[in-house]
């Protein structure tokens, strides 16, 4: 494997992660709900997912685990943003409290244990070949997180669901006039996101480093917030943008690893300068790409 086959490797390692949250954002917030507690779902999914693992020493069981504690989580919001009607904002980041806390308790016993990580995918006579490793030997998540970005982008564009979904996000008042199921659909697409969330929590313990420690999500649930809005709310862009900021992420590494003499901490934060650079050069003269809406608006029918 050469040098620069290892870096893409490398990258859409990194990126993974925040391609598979970010795309149950992106579902969410088209429905007209910001959820600002990724960080937190994503948290306990990691610990979810590392503990039932170890526990049961299936990998499939600790996906699962970790999938159903971004669910609860998310069910969790959905019953304060759409049954009581509380500020999104202010429930988000309780979320993210809570889910940070939790997984450290949930996770406690667990800490500086290692497990085997889930082995990349091997074809006979592609993966050998010159740069297959990155097209042919990559972890399944990744496979799936590329499925995920091109059925949204199908399920936005091209299908009635999605196009209820979207103008419910736009107009949640004008879509209940025409009988559309405001609550039913913002709950089906938070509840999606929380999966994306638990199961990109998954993939940080089972494969990224596959042993659990307590703030390993390490902001990367913010990263996924601000690449929704990076990208316009678009899938195609979501898909770039995740892997401009893995590729950010492995920059920072790399620049570590080459004892340039520049602080570690200053490395360390790269990815999130680039983050805020990023969101600041495609705010500026946007006009087209604005956000659905009724985002962050409150949904109380009148009838």
């Amino acid at each position: 494997m050469g040098v620069w086959e290892a870096i893409l490797i490398t990258v859409v390692t990194a990126a993974t992660p925040l391609l598979i949250a970010a795309m149950g954002e992106l579902v969410v917030e088209r429905a007209g709900v910001l959820n600002l507690g990724i960080e937190g779902m994503m948290a306990v999914g990691a610990a979810c997912g590392f503990a039932a693992a170890i526990l049961s020493g299936s990998t499939i069981l600790g996906i699962l685990a970790a999938i159903a504690a971004g669910l609860v989580l998310s069910g969790l919001f959905a019953l304060l943003v759409l049954g009581l009607a509380t500020n999104q904002v202010a429930s988000g980041l309780a979320l993210t409290i809570l889910g940070l806390g939790l997984s450290g308790l949930i996770g406690a016993g667990f800490v500086g244990t290692q497990r085997e990580a889930i082995p990349p995918v091997y074809i006979p006579g592609l993966t050998d070949l010159p740069g297959g490793h990155v097209l042919f030997g990559e972890n399944p998540f990744v496979y799936f997180s590329l499925a995920l970005a091109f059925a949204t982008l199908w399920f936005l564009g091209r299908s009635r669901a999605g196009l209820t979904l979207r103008s419910i996000g736009e107009n949640h008042a004008s879509a209940h006039a025409l009988g559309l199921p405001v609550l039913k659909v913002r709950l089906a697409a938070i509840l999606f996101g929380g999966a994306c969330a638990g199961l990109a929590g998954a993939y940080l313990s089972l494969v990224y480093t596959p042993f659990w420690s307590p703030g390993m999500t390490a902001g990367r649930g913010w990263i996924a917030l601000a690449l929704v809005v990076f990208a316009s709310w678009r899938p195609l862009r979501l898909l770039f943008g995740a892997y401009l900021f893995g590729g950010a992420t492995v920059l920072q590494l790399h620049a570590q690893a080459a004892s340039l003499g520049i602080p570690s901490q200053a490395l360390s934060a790269f990815p999130y300068v680039a983050t805020i650079v990023a969101l600041v050069v495609m705010s500026v003269g946007r006009r087209s790409a604005t956000a659905p809406g009724s985002l962050g608006a409150p949904f109380v029918p009148d009838r």
